[in-house]
């Protein structure tokens, strides 16, 4: 007979992924402080006992959280790239709408743009918490970095500032126009119409 039950890696990676999906909403909607390691197993559906067995802590967890959204957004970042480039776009004037296909990733995911907000208030107050935010920054900028450079030298365009500049500049306004919406309680086309709109003021800088 054929045993169809999980085996026990397969068991733990899935009560570590509804552990962490939990908590991401948990860490989203009231902060990690004020988000218990009870409330955070209670949403789950499992006990203290099966939190303890995969993290040691709350702030171990968080940690995990901040490394998965890091990986899950330069991934997405990757695939999009991928996507463009097998399309072999090649119109000078379409450089913003490829930016903002890019940036536009995680835009109308309410969840994720809470935790990202999150994760950098923690980090301005946790040296430890700073570490990991700043090194995933890192990978995703390096990432984003990539594509301007190869949409530069692809359509043959000067950018004014180094390309890592650029990013820094588009990456941020991205934030800033994404948590905007939230506060604002904009709806995800309106969102998504005024990012278009900001970027394509920082791109006609940006670009010679």
């Amino acid at each position: 007979m054929t045993d169809t039950a999980p085996a026990p890696s397969r068991r733990r990676e899935n009560t570590r992924t509804r552990l962490m999906d939990a908590a991401a909403e948990m860490f989203a909607e009231v902060g990690i402080d004020a988000a218990s390691v009870e409330a955070v197993c209670e949403r789950a559906g499992f006990t203290r006992g099966a939190f303890y067995s995969n993290f040691a802590s709350k702030e171990e967890l968080f940690l995990a959280l901040c490394a998965r959204s890091a990986e899950t957004t330069i991934a997405a970042v990757r695939e999009r790239v991928t996507s463009i480039e097998d399309r072999g776009l090649d119109v000078t004037g379409e450089v913003l709408h490829l930016v903002q296909e890019v940036l536009e990733i995680a835009g109308d995911d309410r969840l994720d743009i809470l935790l990202g907000a999150e994760i950098r208030v923690q980090a301005l107050r946790n040296p430890e918490f700073a570490a990991a935010y700043l090194s995933s920054n890192a990978a995703l900028a390096e990432s984003v970095t990539q594509l301007v450079s190869d949409i530069a030298r692809a359509r043959g365009l000067s950018l004014r500032v180094p390309a890592s500049v650029a990013t820094e500049v588009l990456l941020s306004a991205w934030v800033a126009t994404a948590e905007t919406a939230i506060m604002t309680r904009q709806t995800a086309a309106e969102s998504r119409a005024h990012l278009g709109e900001r970027l394509e003021q920082l791109v006609r800088l940006i670009v010679e």
